[in-house]
């Protein structure tokens, strides 16, 4: 099987629980995600499982708010 290299570079994000948020930090509230973003969003944290940078407009590092807090992180 030939895989082409964007498929072997795509970049994945997951989310952790965050207990502090730094004062620099972006953060938005899970009802400012637009619908498909919001959608990986649920994806992540009920499968707990990366999902392609691609596919969500969530950038590494910025605190997403739902029930807690979640950091955006790059894997």
């Amino acid at each position: 099987m030939n895989m082409g290299s964007t498929e072997l570079l795509q970049r994945r994000v997951r989310l952790e629980r965050a207990d502090s948020v730094s004062s620099d930090a972006t953060v938005r509230h899970v009802d400012q995600l637009d619908t498909d973003t919001l959608e990986a969003f649920y994806e992540c944290l009920e499968e707990n499982r990366p999902v392609p940078e691609s596919a969500v407009n969530l950038e590494a590092g910025e605190v997403i708010v739902f029930t807690e807090y979640y950091r955006v992180v790059s894997v």
